[in-house]
């Protein structure tokens, strides 16, 4: 049956995609342990919620499905310089544009060509100023260019976890095991696959062990934390990001067989891969919503995000507006904790 015109033009409403959500429910610390979080499970074939945790979840997965994960890694990239005068700046990696320039968004003013001196002697050279806000670096150490896989080692001494905006504390030693899967494989992210994060090591071995499985590799920017801030949601301008579907996850794509999209991340990559059969690597910039449905995840385990993000237009991709509204109305009344450290949905 064809949607009504009004509904149509509610969808693509940025304004649709609000809530006020107490700011007790969002996350600062991870749930301990990690499977401890809560889990709201919709059925979208009966309509039910179920309200358990997430060390229950295999009771749930469809016994024929095959799981995709991201194992994209977080790097260390929030740093802390000076510039020659003695003014403190701080620098956060988005990501390598190639193999020596870097896009990054600095806390401070510079110009072109300024310097930014870092521990370990560290130096970033500005090449660029964006329009978008970001700048475009070079690292040096001694005197010697520095490619992107080079700057990966020095960074994990001197860098910071880098958590994302809406949690008001500093990063600490455990956020550096926390704010990563435990399968975690592939340096380049600088925000986490969030959905990924409640996985404890036997939990994740077991749930292998039962299902087919695979990796693919999205390297999350921090273009995730983006608001859309146009009225109309098709006029957002989408982030890129790099991503790799590796062999054994093409052979499950290219099957018929019912998966199940561990985060938003492996969503995105699958549903870039489906539409672009030829590319198992690349840039990936797809936005989904109800209006640019998913082709091949069947089902998608998430978190709870922000308002008027793409993220909860992903989600309303699966089930539309009004009962992605619904479910989240649902867990606030709950008191779920949302956001990166927060708790997880698995719609079905």
């Amino acid at each position: 049956m064809l949607q009504s015109p009004r509904v149509s033009k509610d969808e693509l409403l940025t304004s649709s995609y609000d809530f006020l959500l107490p700011e007790k429910l969002i996350a600062s610390y991870p749930a301990n342990p990690r499977d401890s979080a809560k889990l709201l499970i919709y059925n979208r074939q009966t309509k039910e919620i179920i309200h358990t945790h997430f060390y229950e979840l295999e009771s749930f997965i469809p016994k024929e499905c095959a799981l995709i994960f991201n194992d994209t890694k977080v790097i260390k990239a929030r740093l802390f310089g000076k510039k020659a005068s003695g003014g403190k700046l701080e620098l956060l990696l988005n990501r390598p544009l190639d193999a020596t320039n870097i896009n990054v968004y600095i806390r401070g003013k510079v110009k072109v060509s300024s310097e930014i001196f870092f521990g370990n002697g560290l130096v970033a050279v500005v090449k660029e100023l964006k329009d978008d806000g970001s700048r475009v670096v070079n690292f040096t150490k001694e005197g010697k260019l520095l490619r992107f896989e080079e700057l990966l080692p020095i960074i994990d001494k001197i860098g910071h976890i880098p958590l994302p905006p809406y949690i008001q504390r500093e990063d600490n030693t455990d956020d550096a095991k926390e704010y990563q899967s435990v399968f975690a494989k592939e340096e380049g992210a600088v925000a986490a696959p969030t959905a990924s994060l409640h996985f404890t090591q036997e939990q994740h071995e077991r749930v292998c062990k039962n299902y087919r499985h695979a990796y693919v590799t999205l390297h999350v920017g921090s273009g995730t934390f983006k608001p859309v801030e146009v009225e109309t949601i098709t006029d957002h301008p989408m982030h890129s990001e790099y991503y790799e579907i590796s062999d054994d996850a093409k052979e499950l794509l290219d099957s018929n067989l019912p998966i199940l999209s561990v985060g938003t991340t492996s969503t995105r990559t699958i549903e870039f891969y489906v539409r672009n059969k030829e590319q198992q690597r690349g840039e990936a910039n797809l936005f989904l919503h109800p209006q640019n449905k998913p082709l091949r995840v069947n089902h998608l385990l998430t978190n709870f995000h922000l308002p008027k993000s793409t993220l909860l237009m992903l989600v309303a991709s699966f089930v539309g507006v009004q009962i992605a509204q619904k479910l989240y109305r649902e867990a606030i009344n709950k008191e779920y904790r949302f956001y990166s450290y927060g708790d997880a949905m698995l719609i079905l």
